[in-house]
């Protein structure tokens, strides 16, 4: 017989929902993929809701920046062009590196500056994927997904940036859609 009430069983789950949430975007992302180059939107927007909190200077922003990647990606689906979702993300975050420039959000370094340069390492690595193509396009993204985990770790134990409930979702999220990338292209 538990001992635990209800509510503490419940508090208890919700502590848990970034991770069920990342799991089941992962699974969502993995679902029918077929090439690199199909994750590489989801490359770049890992790297935009972290840029986007740090210009704006609130760590909670990143939710709604995360939500507006997804509205983005999901509508780009709906475009003729392929690589929509990769070069409107892009222009998002440049917008935001100006927001964050004219702002003067240029300390501390681990704040805005670092997240731009770690954008443009992501959004370098998903542009290379469009160009690439094949079974490398599918390593960069994996690569790429498994280093913003590491990101993902990093900020959590810091604190900084964007709230600790994001950095636990994405970090299920990149993981997941990292090794299903590489199974893809091993089995494909």
């Amino acid at each position: 017989m538990s001992t635990a009430t209800p509510e503490l069983t419940g508090n208890r789950l919700l502590r848990f929902w970034p991770a069920a949430a990342g799991i089941a975007f992962g699974a969502f992302v993995a679902y029918d993929l077929a090439a690199g180059a199909d994750l590489a939107p989801v490359l770049t927007a890992s790297g935009l809701v972290y840029l986007g909190a740090a210009a704006l200077r609130r760590p909670r922003a990143a939710w709604p920046v995360f939500w507006l990647t997804f509205v983005v990606i999901g509508a780009a689906g709906f475009t003729p062009w392929e690589d929509a979702a990769t070069w409107v993300l892009l222009g998002i975050a440049a917008a935001f590196a100006v927001y964050g420039l004219v702002r003067g959000a240029t300390r501390p370094f681990e704040e805005f500056p670092l997240q731009s340069l770690a954008m443009v390492a992501f959004g370098a690595a998903a542009v290379a994927v469009l160009v690439i193509g094949g079974d490398a396009a599918a390593y960069i993204v994996a690569a790429g997904l498994l280093g913003h985990a590491a990101w993902d770790v990093w900020h959590r134990h810091s604190g900084r940036v964007v709230v600790r409930s994001m950095t636990e979702f994405c970090l299920f999220l990149d993981v997941i859609a990292a090794v299903a990338m590489i199974v893809v292209t091993v089995n494909g």
